[in-house]
C-alpha cells in the first residue's frame, strides 16, 4: 500500500512524503513427513508442479535450476475464467534461490510477469521447516512484500490451499 501525504509546516516548509508499506503474511501446517521430504517437496520441480498451485489452478515450471542464485521460472493457469497477472488467465513468475539450507530453511525472491504496475516489484518467501514429533514437520512460509495488486487476505487463502496440497502430496508419495 502506498500513502502520500502533503506536509504543510510554517518551519520546514511544504513537503510531499511518500510512505509505502509493503504487506506480509505468514501461513504455518503441520506435515506428517520428515524435514528431508519436505525439503524436497520444495526443491525438486515435479513435486512444486502438483502442490505449489493453489485450488483452481494448475501449475506448470518452464525452466528450473536448483542453487543459490539459480531459480525457476513457473505458471499458474487459472482453470476458470478468472483474469491473470500475466495473460489471460495465467499468472507467470519468476523465482530465484536466495537461500537454500538443506531440511531447514529456503529462502526465494519473486517477481511477477506483468505490465501491470501493482504486480511490479520483488517479492520475499521464505519457508522455515521445525522437526516435530513422529516424524513430523512444521512448515511455515512468510511472504515480504506483496505487491499492491495482491489482496494479502488472497495471498493467506492461497498460501493455506497450498500447503493443504502439500499435505496430500507427503501423504501419497
Amino acid at each position: 500500500m502506498m500513502v502520500h501525504i502533503w506536509i504543510n509546516s510554517p518551519k520546514l516548509g511544504n513537503h510531499y512524503v511518500r510512505i509505502i508499506h509493503m504487506a506480509s503474511t505468514t501461513n504455518s501446517k503441520i506435515i506428517k513427513a520428515s524435514p528431508e521430504k519436505v525439503y524436497n517437496a520444495f526443491t525438486e520441480q515435479k513435486a512444486l508442479e502438483f502442490w505449489l498451485a493453489p485450488n483452481k489452478m494448475q501449475g506448470k515450471i518452464h525452466d528450473f535450476d536448483l542453487k543459490v542464485g539459480g531459480g525457476y521460472t513457473m505458471s499458474l493457469f487459472y482453470m476458470d475464467k478468472t483474469a491473470g497477472k500475466t495473460a489471460e488467465n495465467e499468472d507467470r513468475f519468476t523465482a530465484k534461490f536466495v537461500e537454500l539450507k538443506p531440511y531447514e530453511k529456503i529462502v526465494q525472491t519473486i517477481e511477477f510477469h506483468s505490465d501491470k504496475s501493482e504486480f511490479g516489484g520483488q517479492m520475499t518467501m521464505e519457508v522455515f521447516l521445525e522437526e516435530k514429533e513422529s516424524s513430523s514437520t512444521l512448515v511455515t512460509i512468510v511472504f515480504k512484500n506483496i505487491p499492491d495488486g495482491i489482496d494479502p487476505k488472497d495471498n493467506e487463502t492461497g498460501t493455506e490451499e497450498s500447503l493443504n496440497k502439500l499435505a496430500r502430496y507427503m501423504s501419497d508419495n
